[in-house]
């Protein structure tokens, strides 16, 4: 085996020049032009993460910051940028791909804690420097960490709300999507949106703090309590929105001229009343929620999928608290419906298995087949099945 000096597919940053592999990217224009935007905010430090503004597992291209500024595409990492600095901190499966895909302005840290992040900040940046970052691609619970690891170091945490990797960005970042968010048919839900919002109000009716609205983030609460999916994100039948459900209203925060007709006469049909469905500007739901927040209320959230931009302008004692939504705990039960569904759904699955095994002992032997070829060939034949609406992440078709 070669040393690993040796290696032509991961970087060398000791020799003079570095060498870089063909699949690194030159990030020193982007770096550039984030300091100067930096510089311009009064900020020493900036925290760039690889989640989206609802703590998807999966993001969509345009959310994928920390891909763009770093050249970096796992699916987990976090970046921070001072003005003579660049780090990125991933865990270990992608090592190896952090040292094929950074340039040398980056320093690659192989650990994941918010510990080693902070220490790393604490010797980056002079006391009284500002720390900042996007409050609303950061969960409560990372925001509380970040806060923890610089309390009573002379440094200040500092939100801005304008994200400053996307000011850098600009026309370059691939626009929000336009394709249709459509209603799923009856005979796929086994219960109605006007069904599960009267359970989550009942909910809410039972609690022993009387919550008066909930707020959902997760992208997957939002669609499974009105039956809705869209395509906003690879391999998930979602789409960006947010919902304030209370006792009396129904606010839903989407690109309204998306919705497919049907979906909007669903949401429409019980206008005025209860059962109506307010359509609002996805950008508005901060500001609505602030403005809801100053009333007699208490808001009920899920801190698992809240970022701390939502968190923040809601007053403490104003706050219901638990990991995760009565939203996403009732989609988490089945109902008898689903549960069929899903045995359903895996069947037809199967038998694309079997059809793909049978291939597969026919091809290997002529040599014919490899691990990419088989996933193409596998997704051909899941798609060749009734209701298939394509994987639901990236198919890993074989091994070795």
């Amino acid at each position: 085996p070669q040393a690993a000096s040796a290696r032509t597919d991961i970087r060398d940053c000791s020799t003079d020049p570095p060498y870089l592999p063909p699949t690194a990217t030159n990030t020193t224009a982007r770096l550039a032009a984030l300091r100067a935007t930096m510089r311009a905010h009064g900020v020493h430090a900036y925290i760039v993460p690889s989640t989206d503004a609802h703590m998807s597992e999966y993001i969509a291209e345009r959310d994928s910051r920390l891909g763009w500024l770093t050249g970096f595409t796992g699916s987990s990492g976090t970046g921070v940028v001072t003005q003579d600095k660049a780090a990125l901190w991933t865990d270990s499966r992608y090592w190896t791909q952090a040292e094929r895909q950074l340039d040398c302005n980056w320093e690659l840290q192989r650990t994941t804690w918010v510990k080693s992040i902070g220490l790393w900040i604490l010797e980056a940046v002079p006391v009284r420097g500002n720390i900042s970052l996007d409050p609303f691609l950061f969960s409560i619970d990372s925001w509380n960490s970040y806060s923890q690891a610089l309390h009573g170091s002379g440094r200040t945490l500092l939100p801005i709300e304008t994200n400053l990797v996307d000011q850098v960005w600009g026309d370059e970042r691939p626009p929000p999507p336009t394709s249709q968010i459509y209603s799923l048919p009856a005979e796929f839900t086994g219960s109605s949106w006007q069904e599960k919002v009267a359970g989550i109000r009942q909910q809410m009716e039972q609690h022993v703090r009387r919550p008066t609205a909930v707020l959902l983030s997760g992208l997957e609460e939002t669609a499974w309590l009105f039956n809705l999916r869209g395509d906003d994100i690879p391999y998930n039948p979602v789409f960006y929105s947010y919902t304030l459900l209370t006792n009396t209203t129904i606010s839903l925060f989407v690109d309204a001229a998306r919705l497919a007709a049907a979906a909007r006469q669903s949401l429409r049909a019980g206008c005025p009343g209860p059962l109506c469905v307010e359509l609002q500007e996805y950008g508005q739901a901060r500001a609505h929620l602030h403005q809801y927040a100053q009333g007699n209320v208490t808001i009920w959230l899920g801190t698992e999928y809240t970022t701390y931009g939502l968190y923040s302008v809601i007053p403490q004692e104003k706050l219901l608290e638990d990991s995760y939504s009565p939203v996403m705990l009732a989609k988490a039960v089945k109902n008898a419906k689903e549960q069929e569904l899903l045995r359903a759904a895996h069947v037809r699955d199967a038998v694309a298995v079997i059809q793909y095994l049978l291939w597969l002992e026919k091809m290997v032997p002529q040599g014919k087949v490899d691990e990419f070829s088989g996933a193409q060939h596998i997704d051909k034949l899941r798609r060749a099945q009734e209701h298939s609406r394509g994987p639901s992440f990236q198919s890993i078709s074989a091994s070795g």
